[in-house]
């Protein structure tokens, strides 16, 4: 079974290199990923494909997801980021954490805390 530290690596590498195909193989069929806020990145995704979209959607963006740190408990892991980037008129500049709920091995939610979410809904309008 993969550690969960090495699932937390191998997320944000995935992320950071927009390797989609690598980015599903590490999700359950059923994954959610849950972010704050009101606007086009925000709520809830269903479903791995639909996860996977929401990644694609924010790195469209032009994110630069810096790893600060992986931490993970008994059976999950979370990742710290600063994420940077410009878009159009805007920029986003926020810390963030995502804890990672595995279950056999492979992502089977998210959820993601932000520093900044005013900022996050300026920027993702």
């Amino acid at each position: 079974m993969t550690s969960a530290y090495a699932i937390g690596k191998q997320f944000h590498a995935a992320l950071s290199t927009r390797d989609w195909d690598a980015l599903r193989a590490l999700l359950h069929d059923d994954a959610t990923w849950t972010l704050p806020g009101d606007n086009t990145v925000s709520g809830v995704a269903v479903g791995a494909d639909a996860v996977t979209e929401r990644a694609r959607t924010i790195a469209g963006y032009g994110l630069n997801f810096e790893l600060l740190h992986i931490l993970v408990s008994r059976e999950n892991v979370a990742l710290s980021l600063h994420n940077t980037a410009r878009h159009d008129d805007a920029v986003l500049d926020e810390y963030l954490s995502s804890v990672c709920r595995l279950r056999d091995g492979r992502i089977a939610a998210i959820e993601t805390f932000l520093s900044d979410v005013p900022g996050m809904n300026a920027f993702f309008r």
